[in-house]
């Protein structure tokens, strides 16, 4: 029996690669895969349960899936993902519009749960989330010159605040030859930019039996006819000076290095059990700007964290005037069940850990402005992404701003640009983040 089947992803871009992976099997299967719910016999809703905020969305998406369900236009709803592993006996209990769950460990049983579900079974798969099959198929969602490839699973690192490795299991790396093959038939496809993620890239291959380091592994990938490779995330502690310099060395990987740091203060860092100090970032980011000057760092930061009093908040705010990182992703401590960090004293209250998020928010749209502005009047490459019909001009991005999180560079052009090509802009204005210009002939 054929069926359709429609998929819902959210979260991060991992959570992405894994909803491919499913809906190429369903494919696989003979089913008929869609992206609109409305109308399909199964609506696959594969979520995030990391933070607060990512829990509320699932939910409400959950609930609007199950509309869907009163009005006749869907038959089954199926919650995969970190939701469904972390909170299975409240989805059970709470939410009886749900009909299967998938958990973490159980992608590759999407065939099965969607054909137990049509023919009136319980479906409920809970495999081992530290033994996972990470090579299949994908339907690669993301336009056709831009696609990720995950080099990872998992995550060993046991920060005090994340819930992540028990969500996704123990870190477990793919081999060097399953991530070429992937990357070749990207290649092949068209794609231009490749984005490399993991948890943790900078710990790829110290797993394997065959060890691997992500510096071997970029070389490989650098191999093949991509033309930008872009890095997410890199942890401080684990770059080495051989990836320093493969990635300086190597035309196509980017001078933009996502480094989630989350604080400054040394206490606040034990506390939370990060694997560096403050003056090792400090060093770490002067080696990074001393091979690369053109470099862009990015990072995450969380505001509030257990421990963080208005010291330790001006310690990082200091920091961040003095370091100037180009990108930030700012987040205030979510006390999340069953991880350390909930249950350590000194929480900060959840009005004084918002108003902390708001200055530092504050304080790096400055630090990007003030980086922008120094953009003015000088020649970039831009990867176009298409015609924006509301601003009357092509938009694109640099290396300097990755997908979905950094800002764009709208840009004219006397003939027609398409999406996907890269070409020369020179850079004429700067507006609430983004960048303005006129393709160089």
């Amino acid at each position: 029996m054929t069926y359709k089947v429609a998929f819902v992803s959210l979260g991060c871009a991992k959570n992405l690669v894994n909803t491919e992976q499913m809906m190429a099997l369903c494919r696989q299967a003979g089913h008929i895969v869609t992206g609109d719910p409305e109308g399909a016999d199964v609506a696959v809703l594969n979520t995030c349960g990391f933070i607060e905020s990512a829990k509320s969305e699932a939910i409400d998406n959950i609930l609007e899936l199950a509309q869907l369900k009163d009005q006749g236009k869907l038959k089954k709803l199926l919650v995969a993902g970190c939701l469904s592993q972390r909170y299975p006996d409240d989805i059970r209990a709470e939410l009886p519009e749900v009909d299967g769950m998938l958990g973490t460990g159980s992608y590759s049983d999407v065939v099965a749960a969607v054909e137990e579900l049509m023919e009136g079974e319980k479906a409920e798969h809970f495999g081992n989330i530290h033994r996972t099959y990470e090579d299949g198929e994908r339907i690669v969602t993301t336009p056709p010159y831009t696609a990720y490839l995950k080099i990872a699973e998992g995550c060993s690192n046991g920060c005090a605040f994340c819930i992540i490795p028990k969500l996704r299991g123990r870190y477990r790396s793919r081999t060097v030859a399953s991530l070429v093959a992937e990357a070749k038939k990207l290649a092949a496809s068209g794609v231009k930019e490749l984005i490399v993620i993991a948890q943790d890239i900078t710990r790829y291959g110290l797993d394997l039996e065959e060890k691997a380091t992500l510096a071997q592994l970029l070389k490989e990938l650098c191999r093949l006819d991509f033309h930008w490779i872009r890095l997410h995330y890199l942890y401080p502690e684990a770059v080495t000076d051989e990836l320093i310099q493969v990635i300086a060395s190597e035309p196509k990987i980017l001078h933009y290095l996502d480094i989630p740091i989350q604080h400054c203060n040394d206490n606040i860092l034990k506390a939370m059990r990060r694997r560096n100090t403050k003056a090792e970032i400090r060093a770490l980011f002067a080696k990074l700007r001393a091979a690369m000057p053109d470099v862009v760092i990015r990072t995450s930061l969380i505001c509030g964290l257990p421990g963080e009093g208005e010291e330790e908040f001006e310690e990082l705010c200091a920091f961040l005037r003095e370091e100037k990182i180009q990108r930030a992703g700012v987040f205030q401590f979510s006390p999340e069940e069953g991880t350390l960090a909930a249950a350590m004293e000194d929480q900060v209250d959840g009005e004084v850990a918002a108003r902390r998020v708001e200055l530092v928010v504050d304080l790096q749209s400055r630090i990007m402005d003030s980086y922008n502005e120094e953009r003015l009047g000088t020649v970039m490459e831009v990867l176009c992404e298409g015609f924006d019909s509301q601003a009357g001009c092509y938009v694109g991005r640099t290396y300097a701003d990755s997908v979905d999180i950094d800002g764009h560079v709208y840009f004219t052009a006397a003939g027609l640009v398409p999406a996907g090509e890269f070409v020369k802009v020179r850079i004429t204005g700067v507006s609430d983040g983004d960048l303005t210009g006129e393709i160089e002939d």
